[in-house]
């Protein structure tokens, strides 16, 4: 599968075409977006134009009211000739030490049910004890830190073959990634997507693709596990209002179970100590 040609971030010459890509996407017209921003839609045609080189602050205002994520807002600045607004901190730098403290108290809470963090190429930067049974069997290669998400859910050596629903599931993926690419200009992203869609589809059983009877609300995702089927509800939770790239491409998974079957098992394995109701 090849991404289509106009998929990916507004692109241009300048801070113009870019600011005009992001208008049409939040469809909004010019006087619009100049009332927001505090602007006249007079300016805001010029800047989009390139007749006028917008402030800094307008810059950073047209982008807020767009909602551009923070990495390409700082890609905005560049192009209007600014320096990035918003530092890129790595999650071990010794200034993110009460961030990663906070992420690995929220995953040890959130056992016996698996959790993980991604950043925004679906690398996997943390994950509680309890991913652990859902990785069962994936090849080791794949795992290998920092392993990446997407990558392992689809690989016919990863959990690609458990998948009862694998087809639905990875409709999910492909899906959620387009719409990642639709948001950053990220190259291993637009790679990743490439590589993983073009995964030959494993044989399952045509019954696991049939509609989800007793799921209506949500898809889960179905994986064999020791000669049983477990059921989970995926939740994905971002952080507010970053001022910071690494953060702002955080995503926080969690696995709920979505049967009775499921909270069982994962009771059961994790032991008395870690059950929760």
């Amino acid at each position: 599968m090849t991404i289509m040609a106009g998929m990916g971030s507004p692109t241009g010459t300048g801070v113009g075409p870019l600011l005009r890509g992001w208008r049409e996407r939040r469809q909004l017209s010019q006087l619009q977006l100049a009332l927001r921003a505090d602007s006249s839609a007079r300016h805001l045609s010029f800047v989009e134009n390139g007749r006028c080189r917008p402030s800094r602050e307008l810059v950073l205002r047209l982008a807020a009211q767009l909602d551009v994520p923070v990495r390409e807002r700082n890609t905005l600045l560049l192009a209007a000739g600014y320096a990035p607004h918003y530092p890129e901190t790595p999650l071990d730098d010794p200034s993110m030490a009460a961030l990663r403290g906070g992420i690995e108290r929220l995953l040890a809470a959130h056992v016996p049910y698996p959790a993980l963090v991604v950043d925004g190429t679906f690398r996997v930067l943390a994950a509680n004890r309890s991913l652990a049974l859902l990785l069962d069997g994936v090849a080791p290669q794949l795992l290998r830190p920092p392993f990446n998400a997407i990558r392992v859910t689809l690989h016919p050596d990863g959990l690609a073959p458990r998948i009862v629903n694998h087809r639905q599931w990875r409709q999910h993926l492909l899906e959620r990634m387009e719409q990642q690419l639709e948001l950053v200009r990220a190259e291993p992203l637009r790679q990743l997507y490439e590589e993983v869609s073009g995964y030959p589809e494993p044989a399952g059983d045509p019954a696991g693709e049939a509609p989800e009877d007793g799921f209506p609300f949500a898809l889960p995702l179905r994986i064999r596990h020791d000669g049983r089927v477990l059921s989970f509800l995926s939740t994905i939770a971002t952080f507010n209002t970053p001022l910071d790239v690494t953060v702002s491409e955080l995503a926080m998974e969690t696995f709920l179970p979505a049967d009775a079957e499921t909270v069982r098992f994962l009771q059961s394995a994790a032991g008395p100590e870690r059950r929760r109701p």
